[in-house]
């Protein structure tokens, strides 16, 4: 069979599919969600013995230490798997809720009704969880899915989709559900780019590359995020210790994640903090770049940044720092850099933190919080599929509600229009 003839099988019995799924009972895809739950716990061995064979390809094509961390699984990795649909099966249902109703003057009741989007494709690399987080989001919010992995997990992710769509089917939902297309080739994803008529959303999950790829050549809505680029401004009226703390922990915790700060504006009178914050980043093993501002204000000695610095996500322990004179320059600068997926702001002054909240144009915005916050399970969305920097549907992390769209739904009495 060509790779065409796979996509359109899997994109086709997920449109099927999805038709007697979004009429099912929530409980019946909760309890669907708690069997494929279970299902893994029980085939785990079956799971592993797939996973070591990527895991072999991966060590001999030299796959970094990082990756092949990310691509492993064992019986512990496979229970947190598990649980996190368990989590999803125990979440609100998004699906059914009446969102606004009002009646019109001939008598209509007209009524907003949450429901899902139909057939969800989604395009990932190299974790396999991601297989399970999707396709439980989906189930949850009444959506079949098409899944396409990327080749380093092909094994692992072929093995957790065939039990997850067996388990579905067994609890009662229909074939279909979980449709996992078992070929890596691009010419894949090019396939799933050109069927709106079986596939509604496209969501690429993985680096810039990908999702440019996705964006560019797609006839499906796609829902992205491109990249980072977290900025955070130091105000003048900043408490030390915070903000020492709060970069640390957007910076340190986990730097090669999409909500890890890239950029810090600290403002010129906030001289002690910037010496606190570059101190604390170094003792850390960070490399700072500063503009020759920050250069001439901080004690130590730290690398000169360039403009380019100011636009790359590094995804390391690396920062891009400038001195700005005002919150109005700590604005131009991070509507100049920003990405539209974080940014913060310490102050203990609540005007202006309640003026950063209200113009800065990102999908989650912070007064003295760590932008490292930004994640669907943090947000108590349960799993989530990635975090939207589009504005368009959907924005900032996507958990199953994120899922659903809306359709009127209007009774009457025999009324017309005249």
């Amino acid at each position: 069979m060509s790779v065409q003839e796979q996509v359109h099988e899997a994109a086709q019995a997920a449109r099927a599919a999805s038709r007697t799924l979004a009429s099912i009972e929530a409980d019946v895809r909760a309890q669907a969600l708690r069997a494929m739950a279970h299902a893994l716990r029980d085939h785990a061995g079956e799971v592993m013995q797939a996973n070591a064979k990527d895991m072999a390809a991966g060590e001999a094509a030299g796959l970094t230490s990082a990756m092949l961390d990310r691509l492993f699984l064992d019986e512990e990795r496979i229970d947190e798997i598990a649980v996190a649909l368990e989590e999803i099966a125990d979440l609100p249902d998004p699906v059914g809720h009446v969102l606004a109703e009002w009646t019109i003057e001939n008598g209509l009741l007209i009524q907003r009704v949450a429901c899902p989007i139909g057939v969800i494709g989604i395009v990932y690399e190299s974790r396999p969880n991601v297989t399970a987080d999707a396709a439980g989001l989906c189930i949850k919010s009444g959506n079949a899915c098409v899944l396409r992995g990327g080749s380093e997990a092909i094994s692992s992710n072929v093995a957790i989709a065939r039990v997850l769509a067996q388990a579905a089917e067994g609890a009662g939902l229909p074939a279909g559900s979980v449709t996992m297309i078992p070929v890596t080739d691009r010419e894949a994803v090019q396939v799933m780019c050109r069927l709106p008529e079986c596939i509604d959303m496209i969501i690429p999950r993985g680096g810039e590359s990908l999702i440019r790829a996705v964006t560019e050549n797609s006839q499906v809505p796609v829902l992205k995020h491109y990249r980072g680029m977290t900025q955070i401004y130091v105000d003048e009226a900043a408490d030390l210790d915070r903000a020492v703390s709060l970069v640390h922990n957007a910076k340190v915790q986990r730097p090669g994640v999409c909500n890890a700060v890239e950029n810090l504006y600290v403002h010129a009178n906030a001289g002690d903090a910037l010496n606190a914050i570059v101190d604390d980043l170094l003792a850390s093993g960070v490399e700072v770049r500063g503009c020759p501002r920050t250069r001439a204000m901080v004690d130590a000695e730290i690398s000169a940044a360039t403009d380019e610095d100011f636009d790359t996500e590094y995804l390391d322990l690396i920062i891009s720092v400038m001195v700005v004179d005002s919150l109005d320059e700590a604005l131009d600068r991070i509507a100049e850099h920003t990405s539209g997926l974080a940014e913060a702001i310490i102050t203990e002054d609540a005007a202006t933190a309640d003026r950063f909240l209200r113009e800065v144009d990102s999908a989650a915005v912070y007064h003295n919080a760590s932008t490292r916050l930004t994640d669907g399970g943090v947000y108590g969305l349960g799993a989530e599929i990635g975090v939207s920097t589009d504005k368009i549907h959907a924005r900032g992390p996507v958990g199953a509600a994120q899922l659903t769209i809306f359709k009127y739904v209007c009774r009457g009495n025999g009324q017309i229009r005249t």
